[in-house]
C-alpha cells in the first residue's frame, strides 16, 4: 500500500513539474496518442535548394511507435540513418524550382513509466571496447580539465558506478538551475556551465553526462518529445531532453535532474522541501510516461550530411537553405506545428 501511494504522489509531482497546471492530474502508467508534426518552408527564398531533417521516433523498450506516414509537396524524400548513433533521419529535399515546401509527419506513439527501483552496487568492470564512445569528450563536453577536476571531488571516496553516479546527480541537482530565458532546451555547454550552472533540459543533462564520463560512468543524453495528458495540444515547444547512465550487470539507468529544477522554479520549492526530496528519488532511476525518445548523441553528421559543422543534437527539426543553416527556433522563417490527440 505504502509503494502504491508513494507511486501516486510521484506521477501528481511529476505531472505538476511538467505541466505546471495546478488542477489534479490523471495518473497514467503509460500514455498514447497520435502525434502530427507540420513544417513550412515556403517564407525562404525561390530559387534555392531547401533540405530538411527530422528525427524520427522508432519503438524501444519503453514506447511503441507505429503508424508512421508522411506527405508533402517536396522532390524527394526518405528514412536514413546516422553512421555514428543508428539514428533513424527523415530527409525530405525541395529542389530549387519549388517555391511551396510544406511537409507532414504523423506517428501513434505509446510511452510506459520507466521504473528502476532497489538498483543494486556492482562489482563489474566497464567493457571499455563496448562504452568507450559513452566515456569521451563532445565538443561541448570536455572530460577533462576542470570537469575532471569537478568530477573528482563530487566523487571522492566513492567506488562504484552507482555511487558516483549518485553523487553526481545529487551535485548536478543542487547546484544547477532552471533559466527560464535560456533559449530552446540550450545548448550544453559543459565548459560555461561550470562557471554558471543554469539552463534548462539541454544544459543540465550535458552537465551530468560531463561529470559522469570524467568519473568513469558511462553516460549519454536522450533526446526527445513530451507527450500531452490529454489530446488536441499543441505540443510544438515540449522538445525534452534527459540523461542515463549505464550500470554494469543492470543496463541504461535515466536520470532527470533537470525535471526536478524545473518543479522547484515552476512550484517556488527549496532544496529542503519534502517535495523536492521525493522528485529527487524518483527521477534517479525512473521516469514519468509523457515522453517519447527521438534521438541520441552529440556532433553529429546527418544521413545525407548537412553542410558546414556537425550539429550539435537533433530534437529539433533541422533545415539548410541554398547550403545555409536557418534558425529552427525563429517562427517567421521556420514554420512548424506539433499536435497530440488522444
Amino acid at each position: 500500500m505504502k509503494r502504491v501511494i508513494l507511486a501516486v504522489l510521484f506521477g501528481l509531482l511529476t505531472q505538476i513539474a511538467l505541466s505546471g497546471l495546478t488542477a489534479k492530474p490523471v495518473i497514467a502508467s503509460s500514455q498514447a496518442g497520435r502525434v502530427t508534426m507540420e513544417f513550412d518552408l515556403s517564407a525562404q527564398a525561390a530559387g534555392q535548394e531547401v533540405k530538411l531533417w527530422l528525427p524520427y521516433p522508432v519503438s524501444n523498450s519503453q514506447q511503441l511507435i507505429d503508424q508512421i506516414s508522411w506527405q508533402g509537396d517536396f522532390t524527394e524524400a526518405a528514412v536514413y540513418t546516422d553512421r555514428a548513433n543508428g539514428n533513424p533521419i527523415l530527409f525530405a529535399r525541395w529542389s530549387d524550382q519549388t517555391t511551396s515546401r510544406k511537409m507532414t509527419l504523423s506517428f501513434n506513439a505509446e510511452r510506459t513509466e520507466q521504473k528502476n527501483e532497489n538498483l543494486h552496487e556492482s562489482s563489474a568492470d566497464i567493457d571499455l571496447a563496448t562504452f568507450a564512445p559513452y566515456l569521451v569528450a563532445t565538443s561541448m563536453g570536455p572530460v577533462d580539465g576542470p570537469v575532471k577536476d569537478q568530477a573528482d571531488a563530487i566523487t571522492a571516496g566513492k567506488k562504484t558506478i552507482l555511487a558516483k553516479a549518485r553523487a553526481i546527480y545529487d551535485w548536478t541537482v543542487d547546484n544547477s538551475f532552471r533559466d527560464p530565458k535560456t533559449r530552446g532546451c540550450g545548448l550544453g555547454d559543459v565548459p560555461q556551465l561550470l562557471g554558471r550552472p543554469g539552463g534548462k533540459c539541454a544544459d543540465i543533462s550535458s552537465l551530468y553526462v560531463a561529470l559522469a564520463r570524467s568519473a568513469g560512468v558511462p553516460a549519454r543524453e536522450v533526446l526527445g518529445l513530451r507527450l500531452a495528458q490529454k489530446g488536441g495540444t499543441d505540443i510544438t515547444g515540449w522538445q525534452h531532453c534527459w540523461a542515463e547512465f549505464y550500470l554494469p550487470e543492470t543496463g541504461w539507468i535515466p536520470v532527470d535532474p533537470a525535471d526536478v529544477r524545473k518543479a522547484m522554479l515552476k512550484q517556488k520549492l527549496a532544496l529542503n522541501d519534502p517535495k523536492v526530496a521525493e522528485l529527487r528519488e524518483y527521477f534517479f532511476g525512473n521516469l514519468d510516461s509523457y515522453r517519447i525518445k527521438l534521438s541520441e548523441g552529440r556532433d553529429l553528421v546527418l544521413n545525407p550530411p548537412q553542410e558546414g559543422l556537425a550539429l550539435n543534437y537533433l530534437m529539433y527539426p533541422f533545415a539548410q537553405v541554398g547550403g545555409r543553416t536557418i534558425d529552427w527556433l525563429e517562427p517567421a522563417t521556420f514554420k512548424y506545428k506539433i499536435m497530440f490527440k488522444d
